[in-house]
């Protein structure tokens, strides 16, 4: 609260420290910041905001909020798309550096004191597949391709790419076994909507190569799971680096846990030690246009979801 008031004197801010406080203050609201919330509650502090022309959310992923009724309001919304990517990006180098090098091989080794050499892969000379080519895809394609890798996008409008120096080549829905078929490392960094959950499912893993690793910073929900699993337990793909899953926490029963070619990461791939100052400080900057009057970033298209 001192960094909002120091920030902005002249504008008076309301902090709710519950969902019913928030409802009850947002009658008196000209823009609402969403720290944490769920569709229910969100829907009813707008509902009761008629003053509110600006509705910014702190995620990227919007999923979990969006409904039909927060679609059809006329509220300006935004969200924090861009602010949690770069440490994503290195979530995907970190996840490929794992398998390339195959970093469980060299722990065992150590742990059983054995000089054990073997050959490992250079990713210099491999193909790295973004399925979604948003920011979080811009954020890994610009890491593998400064690591000298080839970079493939796949993308609702792959015309968007075709001039982006990062992308070597740029793919539409149609053309997703063709880029699967290349793609050494498959980036999963799509947005969660009706219609990319499960798309990546049985008939995108049989594209895959053998040797093929799938890796997803997205929505775990995008990846159809039970697929997932037996490409992996029957050795379709090799491996999976995963910071998102269906089901989250992950249950204990899940065959994910034991499974030796995966890496699990529990959803804290972007928790650096500045991950809320910096979606504050996004937050702020946003509210100094609003203020002034100039226009938002990371405008939220409601129809797409994101």
């Amino acid at each position: 609260m001192q960094l909002l008031r120091s920030h902005t004197p002249e504008v008076r801010f309301q902090v709710a420290e519950s969902s019913e406080e928030a409802i009850a203050l947002a009658g008196h609201a000209g823009a609402i910041f969403v720290w944490n919330s769920n569709r229910k509650t969100i829907n009813q502090i707008i509902s009761g905001a008629p003053n509110a022309k600006w509705l910014h959310i702190r995620y990227a992923g919007l999923d979990h909020v969006m409904s039909p009724e927060l679609a059809a309001h006329p509220i300006t919304i935004t969200n924090g798309r861009g602010v949690f990517s770069q440490s994503l990006g290195e979530f995907v180098l970190a996840a490929m550096l794992y398998f390339a090098k195959d970093i469980p091989r060299l722990r065992r080794a150590q742990a059983a004191r054995k000089w054990d050499p073997f050959d490992v892969l250079e990713i210099s000379k491999q193909t790295m597949g973004i399925v979604g080519y948003g920011d979080i895809g811009r954020a890994c394609g610009s890491r593998a391709k400064a690591m000298g890798m080839r970079v493939l996008a796949l993308r609702r409008r792959p015309e968007l790419s075709r001039r982006d120096p990062n992308v070597d080549r740029s793919y539409g829905w149609d053309g997703r076994k063709e880029m699967l078929a290349e793609s050494d490392y498959v980036v999963c960094a799509a947005p969660l909507t009706p219609e990319t959950q499960g798309m990546f499912g049985e008939a995108e893993f049989a594209a895959m190569k053998q040797s093929g690793i799938i890796i997803n910073v997205g929505r775990g929900p995008v990846i159809d799971e039970p697929a997932m699993i037996r490409a992996l337990e029957s050795g379709r793909i090799r491996g999976a680096g995963l910071d998102v899953v269906a089901v989250e926490p992950l249950p204990a029963e899940s065959p994910l846990w034991g499974m030796e070619n995966v890496l699990l990461s529990p959803h804290c791939a972007d928790h650096t030690a500045d991950w809320h100052r910096d979606a504050m400080a996004f937050f702020l900057s946003q509210l100094d246009r609003f203020r002034d009057g100039q226009p938002l970033e990371n405008l939220v298209d409601k129809e797409r979801g994101y």
